[in-house]
């Protein structure tokens, strides 16, 4: 099973380096990435942790779910896979040129 924790509803004050540290109680942490806008360089306000075991995953889901940093209740639970996403925008299926009807 995985080990890897979806972290939601951070404050834009928190880092890569806090988010490791406040999960670092619960079991060795493989490594912690809130993730960035890139437009604005600002926190999305979600991250990502993995630790070394499902069993410190699930301590630290146990012990941070629904704690308050900086007035925040965060949201910890078990992250689930990617979905794959649809090209559903944009240019589509616009080919350019001229139509010869």
């Amino acid at each position: 099973m995985s080990s890897k924790i979806y972290v939601g509803n951070l404050p834009y004050s928190v880092n890569d380096s806090s988010l490791s540290n406040n999960f670092s109680e619960y079991g060795n942490v493989t490594s912690a990435k809130v993730m960035m806008d890139r437009e604005t360089g600002r926190s999305k306000g979600f991250g990502f942790v993995e630790m070394t075991s499902e069993a410190e995953a699930q301590a630290a889901i146990a012990g941070l779910h629904g704690q308050s940093v900086d007035g925040r209740s965060i949201v910890v639970n078990m992250a689930r896979p990617r979905e794959e996403r649809s090209d559903g925008g944009g240019a589509g299926g616009y080919r350019g040129g001229r139509s010869s009807y």
